[in-house]
């Protein structure tokens, strides 16, 4: 973990999440995630604050100034707006010394290549969350969800997650024969949407 270079695994998981937002229909934007609390929109506003986050972290600003929202995106600017914080990200990661630097991340102090690595396992699990919303449109790529998930076992207790303020709800049972997308939800306390 302290050796690994997380940016090609960020780069691979922000293009899945790109063509998600890319398949995003105007009708779906106010329709229920997997996080209870956010519609679509939201999750999509989310998803670009966080990106946007990272973005200052690699920079060398105070990403925790950062709200992890973006407001005043218009409905038909998701795309736009995620293609803007993620090619700010790459270009904020390029330097091979940001890796190794220390930053400040919502969950303490770490190098870059550590607080990399965490938000590949955020990324990859809001991009299940937003492929559930749309109903799947589209196959995701497997390996990044082994990697989020490893990531996650490591840094998430499987107990003691009673904290209102740990975005992640108790572990949920995976469903037998789950894929690592479906592992990943269930150690991060999610699980499918239920449609009629």
């Amino acid at each position: 973990m302290n050796a690994m270079d997380p940016r090609p695994l960020y780069a691979r998981a922000a293009a899945q999440i790109a063509s998600l937002v890319a398949a995003v229909r105007p009708e779906q934007l106010d329709g229920p995630t997997p996080c209870a609390e956010f519609d679509v929109r939201l999750l999509l506003s989310h998803m670009v604050g966080g990106t946007r986050r990272i973005a200052v972290i690699g920079e060398g600003g105070d990403g925790l100034a950062v709200r992890p929202f973006a407001d005043g995106v218009p409905d038909d600017g998701w795309q736009a707006a995620y293609d803007e914080v993620r090619t700010r990200v790459r270009e904020a990661w390029a330097d091979d010394a940001r890796l190794d630097a220390p930053v400040t991340v919502p969950w303490g102090e770490a190098t870059g290549r550590i607080a990399l690595a965490g938000y590949v396992m955020e990324a990859v699990t809001h991009t299940w969350d937003l492929s559930e919303a749309l109903g799947r449109p589209l196959e995701l790529d497997p390996e990044l969800a082994e990697f989020a998930l490893m990531i996650a076992q490591r840094v998430l207790p499987g107990e003691g997650r009673e904290d209102p303020e740990l975005p992640f709800g108790a572990v949920a049972p995976a469903a037998e024969g789950a894929d690592a997308y479906g592992r990943l939800a269930a150690w991060t306390g999610r699980s499918p949407l239920v449609t009629a």
